[in-house]
């Protein structure tokens, strides 16, 4: 079992900044890609950023590159998300997921545990 626990969301205005962190728990977490993906009222849950296990290469959803950063600390056994220049439709459920794969990971599926969320909200 791994345990996710996410914290650092909230409301913050367009053009703001948040920082997202995730505490994890439960499995070699430094053999683990990790990722966030996000969820707004209504729509499917969708990708927003990867990290290899090691955190020398990452990924991103096309809405966010150059805005949101990923990073990780495998001795701290934690993954934050970076958001900048947010916009409203930034809003969402943001959630911390892992994968029992090493490689960078943007599909769902292959992610095996999952946060319980935070709340982001971006006002205009």
């Amino acid at each position: 079992q791994v345990q996710l626990v996410e914290s650092g969301g909230g409301l913050v205005q367009a053009g703001g900044s948040l920082r997202l962190s995730c505490a994890a728990s439960g499995r070699t977490f430094s053999r683990s890609a990790m990722g966030w993906f996000r969820q707004a009222p209504g729509k499917e849950r969708e990708f927003v950023a990867t990290i290899m296990w090691s955190g020398t290469n990452t990924a991103y959803a096309a809405s966010v590159k150059g805005r949101f950063t990923i990073s990780r600390d495998n001795a701290k056994n934690t993954v934050d998300l970076y958001m900048n220049s947010l916009k409203p439709e930034d809003t969402g459920v943001y959630y911390c997921a892992s994968s029992n794969l090493a490689g960078l990971q943007i599909a769902r599926m292959n992610y095996d545990f999952w946060g319980q969320g935070t709340q982001v909200t971006v006002s205009s």
